[in-house]
């Protein structure tokens, strides 16, 4: 299988479109899923400066402020050929391949931040996981299950215990719209990356009987062919 060598992000879009996962973080604050929510795909934009963007084996060191960091697994597409109003049909043409994504969260500077309604900011910027390396589309063919939907199991783990996952086929909004959706009336260009959002129970928050990641904590984020990205929490 080709491991390509991982693009500079030129922007990272972060969508949120597993049901599941939207289902149970809402839980915890008492709500249901919103009907808006199943209109079409969302997204944040998120800190793509390179300071701030990790592969393979880094430590990562949340807020000062933080005493409640996550990480939440997903997968990345890669855009390799650009394009403006692009049909979901035709997205995959556009997609270079799929990555890991890690979305490392501050879940106590996040809550006031998504309270004001504007956000997040200061509970994402601060790291960003990607990785190992990219794997094209073509190699991955024979777990094609439709448009811009693929077999790939999806495993979170904490000090070598397995916290929980899902499929990448369990999304709800497939990545062909995701494409669509983020290229409408603006250019993606090669190098921009999608985030699919958390696959459901991927992320503490889904779990309220575990403690949130501590310094020593050894997170690990496993993809089925596409590899596993690693990350230790540093101390603050």
């Amino acid at each position: 299988m080709a491991q390509l060598p991982l693009p500079q992000p030129t922007s990272i879009r972060d969508f949120m479109a597993f049901e599941e996962h939207v289902r149970n973080a809402r839980a915890r604050r008492g709500a249901e899923v919103p009907p808006e929510w199943y209109l079409a795909p969302t997204f944040y934009f998120t800190n793509s400066t390179p300071s701030v963007v990790h592969g393979d084996g880094a430590t990562i060191v949340g807020p000062a402020a933080s005493r409640m960091l996550d990480v939440e697994l997903e997968v990345a597409l890669v855009i390799g050929v650009p394009g403006r109003d692009i049909a979901a049909d035709d997205a995959e043409a556009h997609i270079a391949g799929l990555t890991i994504y890690g979305d490392w969260s501050a879940r106590d500077l996040q809550r006031p931040e998504m309270a004001v309604g504007l956000g997040p900011a200061k509970a994402k910027d601060f790291a960003q996981s990607l990785g190992p390396h990219l794997v094209p589309l073509a190699d991955l063919a024979d777990v094609r299950t439709g448009r811009g939907r693929w077999n790939l199991a999806m495993d979170l783990l904490v000090n070598d215990e397995r916290v929980g996952g899902g499929n990448l086929a369990d999304i709800h909004f497939d990545l062909a719209q995701l494409v669509e959706v983020a290229s409408a009336d603006v250019e993606l260009q090669a190098g921009d990356y999608l985030g699919s959002g958390t696959v459901g129970t991927g992320c503490l928050l889904e779990h309220p009987d575990r403690a949130w990641l501590q310094p020593g904590d050894r997170v690990e984020l496993r993809v089925e062919r596409l590899g596993s990205l690693h990350a230790t929490i540093g101390a603050r």
